[in-house]
């Protein structure tokens, strides 16, 4: 390989692992309720542009200012996920703590279906919170609508999130360099061939 390759690799190794400590530090400045939504939303969007081929902007400044300019936003947005998984917390140690049979059985696997549902639409949401511009309704709503309708997204999303978690076991010390921008680079991968799928379709109908 090259000098100049071997220049450009390290330059991206650096990228990632700067974009992921940036996730990190600024999830734990938020004290992590408050900090995940807003440090997701400027990794999210980080890695958008780069998937956009837009490969020279400055880390740091730009995670800085996307984390404090949608702080406020996306942290109303994310208090409907976070009370959405209390209730969800609350009925299963509901079911498991009081209810038995078989339909307590049924009623249990419903809810963690819907708690997986939820962690998708998580993803989603954020995907679409950095490619469209949607109001707060309409983020939920349709965060909800990909993850329960792409099941062929969901199955790409998922084997990918599969492989992250498996090297990040095997290699604990992944962690600080890969535990956020490789899930939301993959997932965001996956969503800009959907969303590009979609608007095609919807281009067609017009």
């Amino acid at each position: 390989m090259k000098k100049g390759s071997w220049m450009l690799v390290f330059e991206w190794i650096w990228r990632v692992v700067s974009l992921n400590l940036c996730w990190i530090a600024f999830s734990i400045l938020g004290l992590g309720v408050f900090g995940f939504f807003p440090s997701s939303v400027a990794l999210f969007t980080i890695v958008r542009r780069w998937l956009k081929k837009d490969t020279d902007l400055h880390v740091w400044k730009t995670f800085k200012q996307v984390y404090f300019s949608e702080w406020k936003r996306s942290n109303g947005i994310g208090l409907v996920f976070y009370c959405i998984g209390l209730f969800l917390f609350l009925d299963i140690r509901i079911v498991t703590g009081i209810m038995t049979g078989i339909f307590s059985i049924f009623l249990l696997v419903f809810l963690y279906f819907v708690a997986f549902l939820l962690l998708l639409s998580i993803g989603y949401f954020f995907a679409l919170y950095v490619h469209y511009e949607l109001s707060n309704k309409e983020y939920i709503k349709q965060s909800f609508l990909y993850a329960a309708t792409g099941f062929n997204s969901t199955l790409w999303i998922g084997a990918g999130l599969f492989i992250v978690v498996v090297l990040i076991y095997k290699v604990p010390g992944l962690i600080l360099f890969i535990s956020g921008v490789a899930p939301a680079y993959w997932m965001m991968r996956v969503c800009i061939n959907r969303f590009s799928l979609i608007e095609k379709r919807l281009n067609q109908h017009i």
